[in-house]
């Protein structure tokens, strides 16, 4: 067995995430994780690059005009940012609580030891109401 020394990439990883079902679901948010890292890194690779391109086209006035409307807009974003993550990590169905789990655990517990000892009692033979045949007590 080799080991692999090549780190994965976020596509990589997420499709290798799609592929195996042992490691999927942590491969498959890593690679999404890194994906949309990536994705906002690039977005602000482009932001700054406008930025700078249209600073030097624009006269200063017009140029401060549309800094102050992004920086306004991009304020918004930002405060709007943590309530946006916060439904984001909301679940979307509520989780049955631990005490909900051991409940149900010690009744499937329970019906298990129930019929363990029902099937146990159905192999054993009935005893007979006939006297033995044969003389149980040995002769010396």
């Amino acid at each position: 067995m080799r080991a692999n020394t090549t780190r994965l990439s976020s596509r990589d990883r997420f499709v290798r995430g799609l592929k195996y079902s042992t490691v999927g679901p942590v491969d498959l948010t890593r690679g999404a994780v890194g994906i949309g890292a990536q994705s906002v890194g690039s977005s602000a690779g482009w932001v700054r690059d406008r930025y700078r391109s249209s600073k030097l086209s624009k006269d200063v006035a017009s140029t401060q005009a549309t800094i102050a409307q992004e920086l306004a807009a991009a304020a918004v974003a930002v405060s709007s940012l943590p309530q946006t993550i916060a439904d984001a990590r909301r679940p979307k169905r509520r989780r049955p609580s631990p005490l909900v789990l051991a409940a149900a655990g010690a009744a499937v517990v329970a019906v298990g030891a129930v019929t363990f000892s029902i099937v146990r009692r159905s192999t054993q033979p009935e005893p007979s109401p006939l006297p033995p045949s044969v003389d149980v007590t040995p002769r010396p």
